[in-house]
């Protein structure tokens, strides 16, 4: 295909290998499914050769499941699902940082996704003495996933288009893009004229890496490697704490995890309002704030209620994620494919 874009469609959800049992919610396995199961462009007939050769480190890394890039790779993941956008992206990080949130550039981007200054204020990224919410993974990736999704839009889902504009610039691909006279939806790089060459391979470094990564998973062994547990973050703004390592302590977390996870946190507490992090989904409450009282009336309607009533922007994978169940079980329990469509008012059984 070469340069074909494909308009990528909601991602869909794709049941584990074949033979395999659904793979724990909280597990490096899970992570991998997410993220084959929401590509705009699955398969790898046409991946250029000097990029594989370029990235043929990734799968490895991303196989080490006690390693914070799988950690920090699953996270993009699920912010990216939750957005509805392609996870190629999840796959920027690697480009721009080696999925490094300390990363800085000579040039002056830093951070995990680059962001030069004028670029993160615009995406309302906090920057001043001491502090720089480009360091923050949290914040990053919430204006990274903003913004990727406002280019998505712009370009009409064309996957390659947007990760072309990310790069460049959304207004230097729309001017090119309104001189091909070509539709958003069904233009290729190659209809664009007069982009920088690196701007044009953006795309197709994306598409590459997600080969790799999906090739790797073909390997039984790298496979099962994955099939350990991981933790799972969420952002979380990191109230009641003048410092990371406080908040640490309060909370049962290990802090110089946490330093590694949230390097802009290592230096000056930001100046005003709870400054937000990357911490483990399961990271408790402090002990003066537990309530023992009653169960919260979504929470209690999750543990307890056997079918779900399909709401305007769910998928599978996020019901799934919301009753505790593999994606697999509930399409299985509900005779659904993998390419099946939920429509509002449909109701599902989720036990």
């Amino acid at each position: 295909m070469g340069d074909t874009a494909t308009r990528a469609q909601p991602p869909t959800e794709a049941a584990s290998a074949p033979g395999a049992g659904p793979a724990p919610a909280d597990s490096g396995l899970a992570i991998y499914e997410a993220f084959l199961a929401g590509l705009a462009e699955p398969g790898c007939d046409n991946a250029q050769a000097r990029w594989r050769k370029h990235f043929a480190h990734a799968p490895r890394r991303l196989g080490q499941v006690d390693s914070d890039t799988l950690m920090l790779f699953g996270f993009v993941v699920d912010s990216l699902r939750e957005a509805g956008l392609p996870t190629e992206f999840a796959l920027v990080p690697f480009i721009e940082s080696g999925y490094a949130p300390g990363a800085r550039s000579k040039a002056g981007p830093a951070g995990m996704w680059q962001f030069i200054r004028v670029t993160a204020r615009h995406h309302g990224i906090r920057i001043e003495p001491g502090y720089d919410a480009r360091l923050s993974p949290a914040e990053s990736t919430r204006a990274a996933v903003q913004y990727l999704k406002s280019l998505h839009q712009r370009f009409d889902g064309n996957w390659r288009l947007t990760a072309m504009a990310y790069n460049a610039g959304e207004y230097r691909v729309l001017n090119a893009l309104r001189k091909s006279g070509a539709e958003a939806a069904t233009a290729t790089p190659a209809m664009l004229k007069g982009l920088a060459p690196v701007t044009y391979a953006y795309a197709e470094k994306l598409h590459a890496l997600a080969c790799l990564v999906e090739e790797a998973g073909e390997q039984p062994r790298w496979r099962a490697g994955l099939d350990q547990p991981v933790a799972r973050l969420q952002a979380r703004p990191l109230e009641g704490a003048r410092s990371l390592d406080a908040w640490a302590r309060s909370h049962g977390q290990d802090a110089a995890t946490l330093r590694r996870l949230n390097p802009s946190l290592a230096g000056r507490w930001p100046s005003r309002g709870a400054p937000w992090a990357l911490v483990p989904a399961n990271a408790a409450a402090p002990a003066s704030t537990v309530d023992a009282g009653p169960v919260p009336d979504d929470a209690e309607q999750a543990a307890t209620q056997a079918t779900h009533t399909v709401r305007k922007g769910d998928s599978a994978w996020s019901i799934a994620k919301r009753y505790g169940v593999s994606t697999r079980h509930l399409l299985e329990l509900n005779g659904l494919q993998a390419t099946s469509v939920l429509r509002p008012g449909m109701v599902l059984r989720v036990q």
